[in-house]
């Protein structure tokens, strides 16, 4: 621990940085917290100085590695450098995705004394209730968000690479959002549909006479996106002859309008998103292996939602309290949340928010019961959740949480690690173990 002089000296210095930092001992005790700390994160009624981190931020008995997941004092104990992780929080706000920085403070010895803790609020990311915006904080969910918070400051180009309905122009917004461009204009390219002619015009503009019925010069998105971001949605289908001339402009930052001639120097930061495999298509030569590897510097893996079912009662609430003007927000019966996490969901979030859509009209109480849902079997259920009996007539309580009888049945019938029955059960083992602790199993 270092000296109480040294540990003045430090928090002083904390205190001209803007972001909340705290000053940890190898114990996981607070010894320290700056004033933006203490406006952002600090409650009135529970004390934080001297108490262990992972009680205050995640009201965890043991340090979060023990808890199911990753804890960053014990990677920088290793290398005695700093790590970087995201993590859930409890704040005065309630829960929020927040970025945490582990930096080691090392003695004359060259041992380590203390931490500082460096943390950032994630604004591109709720995980409560929200009405507008990305939702989750399951493990998948997290994973890609952690790897937006990397990106968004630089300039890299990104590939959104998910399903249909697994929200990626959302994403993409928040890309722009967390950037350094998120003053200027974020620009959306619907790649699908467009014709070789029709797609060149849209992105470069035109001039006066090009074509038949070009009466007067148009300007292009790639010019209506000067100082933001350029969103190439479904950039799997860009006819393969445009590939070329997107390439040029992604290669010299230049393009000419349609008819044109003056060369025009482009602006934006690109992101770009897809359903297909381009890499099969590269293989097949279906899109271009140049343009591949300059869109794809920065690929992130959006989560289908069948492998974030603990996102869907927080998905649901979210549509389902935060309606439009005029329309009264609902509520949904246990059976019904049960139902809805056991769908395989191939339309991803865009299919559950329709199906709740459909439930409303329903609904004339104010309730959606399993009664109102639309047949959910189209796809089976995981074998994982199907197989055991008793996971499958297990009573289901509110937020669709499987209920403690049912899962202390799980924990004694179930032979493997904690790990692999949360994959069982279809949860992320952190949220298992805040389940089992509280049934005193943990």
């Amino acid at each position: 621990m270092p000296k109480r002089a040294q540990l003045q000296a430090l928090l002083s210095y904390l205190e001209h940085e803007a972001q909340p930092m705290i000053v940890l001992d190898p114990e996981y005790n607070i010894l320290a917290a700056n004033t933006a700390y203490q406006r952002q994160f600090a409650s009135v009624d529970q004390p934080y100085i001297g108490h262990k981190c992972y009680r205050i931020s995640h009201h965890y008995d043991l340090p979060c590695d023990q808890a199911g997941e990753h804890c960053p004092m014990t990677r920088v104990r290793e290398s005695h450098g700093p790590d970087r992780v995201l993590h859930i929080h409890h704040t005065p706000r309630g829960p929020e995705h927040v970025e945490v920085e582990l930096r080691p403070i090392l003695n004359s010895g060259g041992e380590i004394c203390a931490y500082v803790e460096r943390l950032v609020l994630v604004r591109s990311a709720s995980a409560r209730p929200s009405g507008a915006g990305l939702v989750g904080r399951s493990a998948a969910f997290n994973q890609a968000i952690a790897a937006l918070q990397r990106v968004a400051p630089a300039m890299l180009p990104v590939l959104l690479l998910g399903e249909s309905g697994t929200g990626k122009e959302l994403f993409a917004r928040a890309v722009h959002e967390a950037s350094a461009r998120a003053g200027g204009p974020f620009v959306v390219v619907d790649c699908s549909g467009l014709t070789e002619t029709l797609f060149e015009s849209e992105l470069f503009g035109h001039e006066k006479g090009a074509f038949t019925g070009a009466s007067a010069r148009k300007q292009g998105l790639v010019e209506t996106a000067q100082g933001g971001t350029l969103f190439l949605d479904e950039i799997g289908d860009v006819p393969l002859a445009m590939q070329v001339k997107l390439l040029r402009l992604i290669e010299t930052g230049t393009y000419r309008r349609v008819g044109g001639v003056e060369s025009l120097r482009a602006d934006f930061r690109l992101v770009a998103a897809t359903h297909k495999p381009l890499e099969r298509m590269v293989a097949e030569g279906a899109f271009r292996t140049d343009l591949y590897y300059r869109i794809s510097a920065f690929p992130i893996h959006l989560p289908a939602l069948r492998e974030r079912r603990d996102d869907i009662p927080l998905l649901v609430n979210s549509f389902l309290q935060h309606s439009e003007p005029g329309r009264r927000a609902l509520a949904i019966t246990a059976e019904a949340m049960a139902q809805l996490q056991r769908h395989d969901w191939p339309g991803n979030v865009r299919e559950l928010r329709n199906v709740l859509e459909r439930a409303r009209l329903f609904s004339d109480d104010g309730v959606i019961r399993g009664a109102q849902l639309p047949p959910l079997g189209g796809l089976p259920l995981r074998p994982a959740l199907a197989a055991p009996a008793a996971l499958a007539t297990a009573a289901v309580v509110e937020h669709g949480a499987i209920d403690g009888a049912a899962l202390e049945q799980a924990v004694r019938d179930f032979r493997g690690t904690r790990r692999a029955l949360a994959a069982h059960l279809g949860l992320s083992e952190r949220t298992l173990y805040r389940r089992l602790k509280a049934l005193g199993l943990a």
